[in-house]
């Protein structure tokens, strides 16, 4: 345990910790909104996040963003976030219209439902990665190789972007590392009022607190369901967007431990509760870095996981106590 290390460097510790972590946490809020308002884990989730980090790629490589600056270097990184909330907002709006609303209507088994969401899981991950295999077997030349796979090109984003640290108050801070937790934590908030004060948040916590009720006063359920997952797509593609800044680099099996560290983020603040995903993220992102740093970092996802276990073992409502029967988004 390299306690030296660890004491030496842990503002620049937390302060990494914290970007990974309100990566996770803008992640889990399509986890959590997803169970709020259908009582379902959407483990193909983390496949809509995985389309968006390739879609943040594809624009960042095809306008050279390497070579731009100022003014011109600002519009391809705003193209490249709508890209991504784009891609992942469609991905996920296919989700629920091919793999959840057929079983939805036949009011078929939540394991059913899940079974569905495993498998779409799968199938998104696999038709990403066919495209490259496909690519490969015809021998994909230069022009196309480098939109074809970021899993064997590295177009390093952090070319486009300087990364100067600066200190503050005797601490070394990336501006990316600035820029990540600033902007995910205000999508968050503004999140986080939107489901409070507007109209269709209004409806979704309806349909989250009492389905039934809500479609007599109503509330159209289809709709309802339809704009919680477009909503936890877009938060998704946020999410991809700031993960290709502070990572570079993205592969079309990404998503699977990326989700189950979101899913976990959302258990560990409390399922159903978006404020939880927030705490729960930031929590896992620091205590990961942190054991990362202690323990090395063959440790990181030991330590993520293990602190899952013990909040589930002293605390199985998650740490803002939200039921796990009774979820709300």
């Amino acid at each position: 345990m390299n306690f030296d290390f660890f004491f030496n460097n842990l503002p620049e510790l937390t302060i990494t910790g914290l970007a990974f972590g309100a990566i996770y946490a803008l992640i889990a809020l399509g986890y959590t909104m997803v169970y709020g308002v259908l009582q379902l884990i959407n483990f193909a989730h983390s496949e809509v996040f995985m389309y968006g980090t390739f879609a943040t790629f594809w624009v960042i490589t095809a306008f050279n963003a390497a070579d731009a600056s100022g003014v011109g270097l600002i519009a391809i990184l705003i193209a490249a976030l709508v890209a991504s909330m784009a891609m992942s907002a469609t991905i996920a709006l296919i989700l629920e219209r091919v793999a959840y609303r057929p079983l939805i209507k036949r009011n078929a088994p939540r394991l059913v439902a899940l079974i569905s969401a495993i498998g779409a899981s799968f199938v998104l991950a696999e038709l990403m990665g066919l495209r490259d295999r496909v690519a490969e077997f015809f021998g994909a030349g230069d022009a196309l190789d480098k939109y074809v796979s970021a899993a064997r090109i590295n177009n390093s984003i952090a070319g486009a972007i300087d990364k100067p640290r600066f200190d503050l108050l005797g601490i070394s801070i990336s501006s990316i590392d600035i820029i990540v937790i600033v902007s995910a934590v205000a999508m968050m908030v503004a999140l986080d009022q939107f489901v409070r004060r507007s109209k269709l948040g209004r409806g979704i916590r309806a349909t989250a607190q009492d389905p039934e009720t809500a479609s007599l006063m109503g509330v159209n359920p289809t709709r309802t369901v339809q704009m919680t997952f477009l909503i936890g797509g877009l938060m998704a593609g946020v999410a991809a967007f700031l993960y290709m800044l502070k990572i570079d680099v993205t592969r079309y099996d990404i998503g699977f431990l990326l989700g189950v560290k979101a899913f976990t983020a959302a258990v560990l603040g409390g399922i159903g509760n978006l404020r939880g995903a927030l705490l729960g993220g930031l929590v896992l992102g620091v205590a990961e870095n942190w054991g990362s740093a202690l323990f090395g970092t063959e440790w990181r996802d030991v330590v993520a996981f293990v602190l899952l276990v013990l909040i589930l073992l002293f605390r199985p409502t998650g740490l803002l106590g939200e039921s796990l029967g009774k979820a709300r988004a």
